[in-house]
C-alpha cells in the first residue's frame, strides 16, 4: 500500500475498498495460520488481468506485521532495523491532521513486515506460467527483487528481471508437505535460497497458494496455511 500527497483527515481507508473487492472473488483466500507472532491487519495486495476473452486472472496477497515478542509489544526486540533517516522521518509530525488509518500505517513501519507473504492465485486458462512450479518461482522472485535488492546487489530504480540470483524451477522440491487447514498436504518448496523459504500448494485445477517467508523470520513463524475467515462488510 503506497500513499502519496497530502490526505485530508477524513480520507477513506483504502483497505475498505480492497476488502470489498476480495469479498467479491469466487474463491477463498489463504493465509498463514493464526499465531501470536503475526498480526493480520487486512493488508491485501490485489492483482487482476483481462484479455480478449474476458477476465482471466485474480490474485490476493496478504501481508503481516511480525512481533518477535508478542507478549510485550513495547519490547524493543520487536522493532525493525531501520536506518537513522527512516527512523527520524517516522517521528516527524506534519503541521496538518492525518487520517487515523494513515497514522496506523506509519506506526507499523517501525516493525518488521512480512510483505505479500501469502498469495492465492486463480487463472482461468492453463499454461506454462500457471503451474504450481511457475507460480512458486514467480512469487519467490517477486519478494527477492522487491525486499532484498541491497543484499542482492541490485541497483535501485532499475528493473531486475535477469540474474543468477533468481529462483528457477530447477530449485523446486516437488516432494514437500505443508499443513493446510489442519491437514498435511502435498506441496512444492524452494529451500535453497539464502534469503527466503517458499512453499506452495495446489488448491484446485485453477487455484494455487504460495507463501514466501524471509529466513530471518522463520524462527518466529509457524509455516502452516489456513483459509481466512469471512471478511466483515
Amino acid at each position: 500500500m503506497r500513499i502519496t500527497g497530502h490526505l485530508p483527515e477524513d480520507a477513506p481507508d483504502p483497505r475498505r475498498e480492497h476488502a470489498a473487492r476480495v469479498r467479491e472473488l469466487p474463491f477463498a483466500v489463504i493465509g498463514l495460520v493464526v499465531q501470536p507472532a503475526l498480526e493480520d491487519w487486512d493488508g491485501y495486495g490485489l492483482e487482476a488481468a483481462d484479455g480478449s476473452r474476458g477476465h482471466s486472472h485474480d490474485a490476493v496477497s496478504i501481508s503481516y506485521t511480525l512481533w518477535r515478542n508478542p507478549d510485550d509489544r513495547d519490547d524493543s526486540v520487536n522493532l525493525a532495523e531501520l536506518d537513522e533517516q527512516t527512523r527520524a522521518s517516522l517521528d516527524v509530525d506534519p503541521p496538518w491532521p492525518r487520517p487515523a488509518w494513515l497514522l496506523e500505517m506509519v506506526e507499523r513501519m517501525r516493525y518488521p513486515l512480512l510483505w505479500e507473504a501469502v498469495r492465492t492465485s486463480w487463472y482461468r486458462d492453463h499454461s506454462e506460467y500457471t503451474t504450481l512450479e511457475a507460480q512458486l518461482v514467480h512469487h519467490t522472485n517477486h519478494i527477492l527483487m522487491n525486499r532484498f535488492r541491497e543484499e542482492l546487489g541490485l541497483e535501485a530504480g532499475r528493473p531486475a528481471h535477469e540474474g543468477s540470483w533468481r529462483a528457477t524451477e530447477a530449485s523446486v522440491n516437488r516432494g514437500a508437505s505443508v499443513v493446510v487447514d489442519g491437514r498435511a498436504t502435498p506441496a512444492y518448496e524452494i529451500d535453497t535460497d539464502p534469503f527466503v523459504y517458499a512453499v506452495g500448494v495446489r488448491l484446485g485445477p485453477d487455484l494455487v497458494a504460495t507463501a514466501v517467508i524471509p529466513r530471518e523470520f522463520l524462527p518466529y513463524v509457524r509455516v502452516e496455511l489456513a483459509t481466512r475467515g469471512p471478511i466483515p462488510a
